[in-house]
């Protein structure tokens, strides 16, 4: 079974780095494992080389039948409650870090509509771990930072929030923006990278690409230790734009949020369940119908 998961990860992904990072383990041990399935059924599942992967004949053939059976594998454990469960059950709605008070409001007016049938309570996490727990079923359903992968997983959009840099306030006093060449003169602090949405990634690229080179990685995952760098006037970080965001507990003295005029980066957070749960007769379907017409409207901050 695990080799099957190493195997799905690896051919959604198609890089070992992230793959590796999707399942919280090293790419080498990653790789020799992807060997040791390739040798068990004598199959060359890859083609690798330096700059990129991609799936061979029967890598291709192989990847339907593993998801078919991990989800099969996966279904096992909320199947078994559902046939022991009492008449109103407890279920668990995953939460990242941060997330915005509008859509708080909106899970507690899910927790209300579906009171009479079970009782939803909030279980705190990444998004990795959390999306993985919708997998195996730990979870009903969580709020996860976009994006991430996996099949047989049903995803409602639900918010975006618009980033900003967070600058030495002395430095852009009076300031209602700033430009990226006006960045330049600082690094940029992050957290450690497995503490961090997916997405930051990206704009990590971004930033690199428009000549924001300098960084500063924490080994730590709290946000206060970047807030502390920037209210030093050493660095600059990036973080949600929207005053009401939880992330502004973070801030120090000394430390302002500003839109970044030439550079646009939106987080979005979406809501993740398992299909299969929720299709009629699973035990998600009222939930995540109630869900769907909650969050109807996307939110924007």
């Amino acid at each position: 079974m695990l080799h099957l998961r190493y195997f799905v990860a690896v051919a959604e992904e198609l890089n070992f780095s992230q793959a590796a990072r999707r399942l919280h383990m090293a790419a080498s041990p990653l790789s020799q494992r992807i060997k040791d399935l390739e040798r068990e059924l004598d199959q060359t599942l890859f083609d690798r080389t330096t700059h990129h992967v991609e799936l061979t004949p029967a890598g291709a053939a192989l990847l339907p039948m593993a998801r078919e059976v991990l989800e099969r594998v996966h279904a096992i454990p909320w199947r078994l409650r559902e046939a022991v469960r009492p008449q109103r059950a407890t279920l668990l709605i995953g939460m990242p870090s941060g997330v915005h008070p509008a859509l708080r409001g909106r899970v507690r007016e899910l927790a209300e509509a579906c009171r009479e049938s079970c009782e939803l309570k909030r279980w705190p996490g990444r998004s990795g771990g959390l999306a993985e727990a919708v997998r195996d079923g730990r979870l009903a359903l969580a709020l996860v930072r976009l994006p991430v992968a996996g099949a047989g997983l049903g995803l409602i959009e639900v918010m975006r929030e618009r980033l900003g840099a967070a600058v030495p306030a002395d430095r852009f006093e009076g300031r209602e923006s700033v430009t990226l060449d006006e960045l330049k003169q600082f690094p940029c602090v992050t957290i450690a990278s497995e503490a961090l949405p997916a997405y930051f990634d990206e704009i990590d690229t971004r930033l690199h690409s428009a000549g924001l080179k300098k960084r500063i990685r924490l080994n730590s995952s709290d946000y206060a230790g970047t807030s502390e760098l920037v209210s030093g006037g050493i660095a600059f970080t990036m973080t949600m734009l929207s005053p009401d965001s939880p992330m502004h507990r973070h801030r120090l003295d000394n430390v302002t949020v500003l839109p970044v005029v030439d550079f646009r980066a939106e987080l979005a957070t979406g809501l993740l369940y398992r299909k299969d749960r929720a299709e009629p007769g699973g035990d998600l379907e009222a939930l995540v119908g109630a869900a769907r017409r909650i969050f109807a409207e996307e939110l924007f901050a």
